[in-house]
């Protein structure tokens, strides 16, 4: 049911005269700013979009831990050990608070976690690039969590109060996780000479990986429209893109770092950037799972939760004895 439901979302937006009177009634409250709860009626379209993602973002948070927890025994110093366990540890809460809100749509963990699986439902791109270096965990901090902090902060206003409430949370976690990464960089690009030039390849594999993080151009986005509407989106992919950039690339020329783009140039017209797009066949190659570590991620995950089984059943066990021992006490 849920693998054919994640296909077939509805992305056609209809009209206020298009609507019956409770996807009118709906889309008014909607408009009006209120925040819908799991118990109010909702269009089955918004219910499945939300389902879609929500469990998608869930996912990158918990395969987001990969790329950085391969570095916890290998960071330099016991301080950044101990901050990057810390980091690793906070994605999986942030997973953990995304998977409870998607339950509240009716769907289990277990079945999102299948879906996974099963490559009917994805995680973000980003995480099947791998870190080669000490410094790409900087970038990762830096970069794709600044990225993530730009898609999610105005998530906090989405339409959907359980998703809006969660990434208050995650969003002030985000912000301590960029100024980490942003950290670890400005001291591999004030370091030696060898540090700097790792800084920077670093920022070179990293740069385009992370502006296909807020998705395809919005002229090939086939959800944003209606997920607009909804508000479950509040800004296009194209938006995002840009103030993410314009705030970057400042931040580059303080490190001394450059970005790798022949095309940038500040437009005082538009008071932004002009910039490249990334490569979109390498996007959608990586989409289909022909990125540098798709199988690897997955292979990872697929045996992580095989291997914890057991503990899932314990714990299934435990409660029932405890419902069985209430129910007869009763």
């Amino acid at each position: 049911m849920y693998a054919q439901m994640v296909k077939t979302d509805s992305t056609k937006v209809l009209s206020l005269a298009e609507m019956t009177d409770e996807e009118r009634a709906f889309q008014e409250r909607i408009d009006r700013g209120e925040k819908i709860e799991p118990t109010d009626w909702m269009p089955e379209g918004y219910r499945k979009t939300l389902i879609r993602q929500i469990g998608q973002h869930a996912h990158s948070e918990i395969v987001g831990q990969l790329p950085e927890g391969n570095w916890i025994t290998r960071a330099p110093t016991l301080e950044r050990k101990a901050i990057l366990l810390a980091k690793v540890q906070d994605e999986a809460g942030h997973g953990l608070y995304l998977y409870c809100a998607a339950e509240t749509l009716g769907v289990s963990r277990d079945e999102l976690i299948e879906l996974l699986h099963a490559g009917k439902m994805k995680y973000s791109s980003i995480f099947n690039y791998p870190t080669l270096t000490w410094a790409d965990i900087g970038a990762v901090g830096w970069l794709v969590d600044g990225a993530a902090i730009m898609n999610q902060v105005p998530l906090q206003r989405t339409s959907f109060g359980p998703y809006s409430r969660a990434m208050i949370r995650i969003c002030k976690e985000e912000s301590f996780h960029q100024r980490q990464g942003y950290d670890i960089m400005m001291k591999m690009a004030k370091g030696s000479e060898a540090q700097r030039r790792m800084a920077q390849d670093a920022l070179n594999r990293f740069w385009y990986p992370s502006l296909m993080m807020f998705g395809p151009s919005d002229k090939d986005s086939v959800h944003s429209a209606q997920s607009m509407a909804w508000k479950i989106k509040i800004n296009t992919n194209d938006e995002l893109r840009q103030k993410f950039v314009d705030q970057t690339v400042p931040q580059a020329e303080y490190l001394g770092l450059t970005v790798p783009d022949e095309n940038l140039r500040w437009n005082e017209e538009k008071g932004g950037y002009d910039f490249s797009e990334p490569d979109w066949s390498e996007f959608f190659e990586v989409l289909k799972g022909n990125g540098p570590c798709n199988r690897e991620r997955m292979e990872a995950r697929v045996t992580a939760w095989e291997d914890g089984a057991w503990v899932r059943d314990g714990l299934m066990a435990h409660a029932d004895k405890r419902v069985a021992a209430r129910t007869a006490a009763e």
